[in-house]
């Protein structure tokens, strides 16, 4: 396990500085803001033995495109990203998925390079490319709300769907949920859904309070909203009886973007703004409730850092984060020990869900030729036998040392819903939304406010 944990540190470092990456082949563009979290026509295929199918066991279970004989002529794959994607032999994965790609060059007779474009100039590079023909790179990392609808509707990307069936390799939600339009999948990604995202929590500022363990609430499947605000109500504490308040049990009440993913809605359904769904009405009639309750720790007129600078003071009980962020709780408070939880189930949930605001995945122009080519390149790096239990191990093992921490990070992870924001709609007024129903005032009220903003922001991008 410690072999683990120290052949992936520099993973989970990266983590943190910008994307969650279980490997060089993965990663997920992430805002600072916690609020807001955390990216055409085929060749045809020259020969019957070109064209991907899947072998499939006697369960009917995906193994994989057969093997494929082509020849790439010598000719120099450039793979385009916002971080160095280069195959690191930093641990027994990654040493194997190195062979691989050494060994398909030799076959398909090619080269690959590894093309870092700084993050500030990254999308209007990249834009430009494809617009004028001359695509940037063969595989291009992509973030979703640059490409659609506007880029994909021009048909600047081949869909990959067909060719991204081996569910070993490929996540399949990236494909055909994320990166959907119109019913075809234009990204493909292997490695992690991204970063567990959920509560942490004090865990010797809970003992000293005398209250239950808040694992239990997980084990006894009761986390929920309901038990969030009796929890986050039972830390508010007067300790030293002046009539104030000194210890919180929640650094901050405005959790919109993860409330929403905990009862699977969203602010954007298709092209219709989703103000009016039952199952966003419940998300904010839950923060009005954090809201008009004093559940949360006021603000001190802080930006986006307080409610984490909140938590390090080791007076407040709980703050949503996503699991990189642990690293730094370590070491900015030593003399804590701090837990991690899912963020507590919607009343519409069936489990518990992880967030993201921006997903990114691989791409191919619809410029570039066969690519069903290139995918099955990058399924075969990336087909190996890991020596990890699952995705996300080494990494998970390395923030966390308590074993029900690393379960809660496992599970949080294991569905990230995307939420639609200001990210992909930047006329909307998401801000001032926010503002209003953390202000209380009543949420039909700003609902009919704000579906029509909402609406035109939503039809400025999908052009209506």
């Amino acid at each position: 396990m410690w072999m683990r944990k120290i052949s992936l540190l520099l993973c989970s470092l990266i983590l943190v500085i910008m994307t969650a990456c279980s490997s060089s082949l993965g990663g997920d563009a992430k805002t600072v803001d916690p609020d807001k979290a955390e990216e055409a026509v085929n060749a045809p295929a020259e020969a019957t033995n070109e064209q991907p199918t899947n072998d499939s066991s006697s369960q009917g279970v995906l193994t994989g495109t057969s093997e494929m004989d082509f020849d790439m002529g010598g000719r120099t794959i450039k793979w385009v990203s916002w971080y160095d994607e280069s195959i690191q032999e930093d641990n027994p994965d990654n040493i194997e998925r190195k062979h691989n790609l050494e060994e398909l060059m030799k076959k398909h007779n090619f080269k690959m390079e590894y093309v870092v474009v700084d993050f500030g100039e990254y999308q209007d590079k990249v834009t430009a490319s494809l617009v004028a023909g001359e695509p940037i790179g063969d595989i291009i990392r992509v973030a979703r709300p640059w490409m659609i609808p506007t880029l994909v509707n021009q048909g600047l990307f081949a869909p990959v769907d067909e060719y991204t069936k081996n569910e070993k390799v490929f996540i399949q939600q990236y494909t055909n949920e994320y990166s959907q339009y119109e019913g075809r999948g234009y990204g493909f990604r292997t490695g992690i859904n991204g970063a567990s995202s959920g509560i942490f929590y004090n865990r010797t500022l809970m003992n000293q309070l005398g209250m239950k363990p808040l694992q239990d609430y997980v084990n006894e499947d009761n986390w929920n909203w309901g038990t969030f605000i009796q929890v986050a109500k039972e830390a508010n504490k007067d300790s030293n009886n002046d009539g104030k308040l000194d210890i919180w049990g929640l650094a901050s009440a405005s959790l919109l973007v993860p409330a929403m993913a905990s009862n699977e809605a969203n602010l954007v359904i298709l092209d219709q703004q989703g103000l009016e769904d039952p199952k966003t009405l419940e998300v904010l009639n839950f923060l009005s409730r954090l809201a008009t309750e004093s559940v949360g720790r006021p603000t001190e007129g802080g930006d986006w850092t307080e409610p984490g600078l909140f938590f390090r003071q080791g007076n407040t009980l709980m703050v949503a984060g996503s699991d990189y962020e642990m690293e730094n709780f370590k070491q900015d408070m030593p003399d804590y020990d701090i837990g991690f939880l899912p963020f507590p189930r919607g009343p519409s949930a069936s489990s518990y869900h992880s967030h993201n605001t921006i997903p990114n995945y691989l791409t191919i122009p619809s410029a570039v030729e066969h690519p069903e080519r290139l995918v099955y390149i990058y399924e075969k790096i990336n087909d190996i036998d890991s020596i990890y239990d699952y995705p996300k191990q080494s990494t998970l093992e390395t923030l966390f040392s308590n074993e029900d921490d690393i379960q809660n990070a496992k599970l949080a992870g294991e569905s990230i819903k995307v939420i639609d924001t200001e990210s992909g709609y930047p006329s909307m007024p998401y801000y001032e939304f926010i503002g209003e129903i953390m202000e209380g005032i009543p949420v039909s009220t700003v609902v009919e406010k704000y579906k029509g903003p909402f609406q035109a922001a939503i039809d400025a991008v999908w052009k209506k």
